[in-house]
């Protein structure tokens, strides 16, 4: 019996799970970038490139760990060219040294895939004063971008996948409370950064365009990881709705698809769930927005704006 049951909750979890990469491009001789690669959604990533040949670099802020999940990779592929470097994304020293590491190390630069991120956290802040979800999810991921991009230019044709989420529907951009000091909700603070992160994907698009690098926004589904650490009440759902839910696996082949597929280089710009083109909401269609949240960006980070 709870063997036809584990066997029914499968079959259910495969048919709500629809999407899959089915690109058989290979990798030899190309380099990425995956941040949060340590765990989840972008330990799968950067395991599906490193079988296909890359020379892949896991981002993350827990060393040790990224170490142990390189071995793991490296000795499911054969693939030894899977690669640690530190890098917080909640203080941008520890950006600006990955990339300054990085550059010194590798001539080229073909894939990005901007993963890690936080959510439902207490409100606190980074090292340097930002709000933690906007400071994390985009302000460090926007500055990593920002840095490398020069390199991303040279190596092109290259790509940029932002994970962002659905939960961008609920998000706002309120410039007057960026740093959520006026007022704070875990949750919605998290959605305000996954719409910056679709605003950034659009406006990064936009600049980018004739010079062969892509990007694109994705939706990874609702997945079964640690983002969901700091939330007890989440945790429950999540194991309460445990069918419903991709595993790591799924959850990492629409940022697969975005970063390999042949031919989406006209679909730049765009956000992706389930490995199609997704809708967006109001506010992420919104240029304007999108603009000044790009300034505003440059101004808090310290970057000259064009």
């Amino acid at each position: 019996m709870v063997t036809q049951d584990k066997q029914r909750g499968q079959g259910l979890r495969k048919m709500l799970s629809s999407g899959v990469c089915t690109s058989t491009v290979q990798l030899p001789g190309k380099v990425a970038v995956v941040t949060g690669a340590n765990t989840g959604i972008g330990k799968e990533t950067a395991k599906e490139l490193a079988k296909r040949g890359a020379r892949v670099y896991l981002a993350c802020r827990d060393v040790q760990k990224g170490e142990s999940v390189a071995r793991e990779i490296q000795n499911m592929t054969g693939n030894q060219q899977v690669l640690v470097r530190k890098l917080d994304l909640a203080d941008t020293k520890s950006i600006r040294a990955f990339a300054k590491g990085f550059l010194a190390e590798e001539k080229h630069l073909h894939i990005l895939i901007n993963n890690a991120g936080v959510m439902m956290c207490p409100y606190s802040k980074t090292a340097d004063g930002f709000e933690t979800h906007m400071g994390v999810n985009h302000l460090g991921h926007f500055l990593l971008t920002h840095l490398l991009l020069e390199k991303l230019k040279e190596s092109a044709p290259s790509r940029v996948v932002n994970v962002s989420s659905l939960a961008h529907h609920m998000g706002r951009i309120h410039f007057h409370n960026l740093q959520g000091e006026k007022f704070y909700h875990a949750g919605l603070a998290y959605c305000n950064s996954k719409l910056a992160n679709v605003l950034f994907t659009q406006e990064l698009a936009r600049r980018l365009k004739g010079s062969g690098v892509t990007t694109y926004s994705v939706h990874p589904g609702t997945v079964d990881s640690e983002l969901v650490r700091h939330s007890s009440l989440l945790r429950w759902i999540w194991w309460l709705f445990s069918f419903f839910i991709k595993t790591p696996q799924q959850g990492a082949q629409t940022s697969l698809y975005c970063a390999l597929t042949e031919g989406l280089e006209v679909l730049s710009g765009n956000h992706f769930s389930d490995c199609h083109v997704a809708w967006v909401s109001a506010q992420a269609r919104n240029e304007t927005v999108a603009r000044r949240l790009w300034d505003v960006s440059c101004d808090l980070l310290g970057i000259p704006m064009d």
